[in-house]
């Protein structure tokens, strides 16, 4: 009998390994389906590109798991991911109308509005939601209306096209966002230094301490003294500076900006976070396994394209990809449960 038990659990303990590391599995399998399927898949261009997209990804995912951690959604970011780039855009190429005269930033300053910008959206989303009680999937949905509808109004639905600046006004440059550095996209070099940061500040900060206890039990984290509210608005703030950058890194990379850009990218940035771990029922995740997760999205997206998969069959797979991701993460909370009830009573 005791022998039955310690299979079952050592069983049970392979399980849990195993749905551990399923983003890193799951990434492994796409990468030798696709370099069977499609010739060009391990080609240097073919690298890049998925490079390029995974940064983007990795970046709007790791705003959405410290969202997602602390117990929300943002179905805002990709809105703003097109509003970003239509702010710099417009900036450069327009510059800002004033008292009758036309003002043009350098390129650094540009940069710093349009960030400031998406964190005043985050932090709209993140007092609309603990001042008024909003439920966030409705506040953040509302402000992807919000942002898109701007967007479009920035210019009328026309692009921003050329965003080079001028050496004469002073405001060139901005396409550095969107070059190789060593042969490496300057989006992944931002990733990794924004990964590094929001690891730091998740696992070994007070601030990151309270995103995970108000995720995982916000009225004990009020009673434990945590500004719940104060830490929530933070939060959205984090992810709204996240699309913002996205939205730069994005017009950067076409030389142009459009307010359509960024359209459903919410979509990919909570696959990416769920498939790499994190609950969608709050208090638990990690950077590492967003990242993954943006890995596995940019692997799929950029795999279909050159496998010849329809559009419309692609938002099928991501669909089913989502919902897979979060009945394995059910199965593995209750599994983890009925382990800890077991070894509950194997110690009584």
């Amino acid at each position: 009998m005791n022998n039955s038990k310690t299979i079952k659990k050592s069983n049970n303990t392979l399980v849990m390994n195993l749905l551990k590391g399923r983003t890193l599995i799951v990434l492994s399998i796409l990468v030798v389906f696709f370099s069977i399927a499609s010739p060009t898949f391990l080609s240097a261009s073919s690298l890049l590109l998925i490079a390029k997209h995974v940064a983007l990804y990795g970046i709007l995912g790791i705003g959405m798991t410290y969202v997602i951690i602390n117990g929300g959604i943002d179905l805002s970011v990709g809105a703003i991911v097109g509003l970003s780039g239509m702010i710099a855009g417009g900036l450069i190429n327009e510059g800002l109308r004033m008292f009758g005269y036309t003002i043009y930033f350098s390129v650094p300053l540009i940069v710093l509005i349009t960030i400031i910008c998406g964190a005043l959206i985050g932090i709209v989303n993140g007092l609309v939601i603990t001042k008024f009680n909003v439920a966030p999937f409705i506040a953040t949905l509302g402000m992807m209306y919000i942002a898109r509808g701007f967007a479009l109004l920035r210019s009328n639905g026309a692009t921003f096209s050329n965003i080079v600046g001028k050496e004469g006004l002073g405001n060139t440059g901005f396409e550095v966002f969107g070059r190789n550095v060593g042969g490496i996209p300057v989006g992944a070099i931002i990733l990794a230094i924004i990964a590094v940061i929001a690891a730091i500040v998740l696992k070994k900060t007070p601030f990151g301490w309270h995103i995970l206890s108000i995720g995982g039990n916000e009225k004990a984290a009020r009673l434990s003294g945590v500004k719940v509210k104060k830490v929530k608005i933070m939060v959205y703030m984090i992810s709204g500076i996240c699309a913002a950058i996205v939205g730069i890194i994005t017009a950067s990379q076409l030389v142009a900006a459009h307010p359509a850009s960024g359209e459903s990218w919410e979509m990919n940035a909570i696959a990416a976070t769920v498939l790499g771990g994190t609950s969608m029922a709050g208090g638990v995740g990690t950077i590492g396994g967003t990242i993954i997760g943006a890995f596995v999205i940019g692997v799929i997206n950029d795999g279909l394209v050159m496998c010849g998969v329809s559009e419309f069959w692609q938002m099928v797979i991501k669909g089913l990809v989502i919902i897979f991701a979060v009945v394995i993460d059910q199965f593995q909370r209750n599994l983890q449960a009925k382990m800890a009830l077991q070894s509950r009573n194997e110690n009584k």
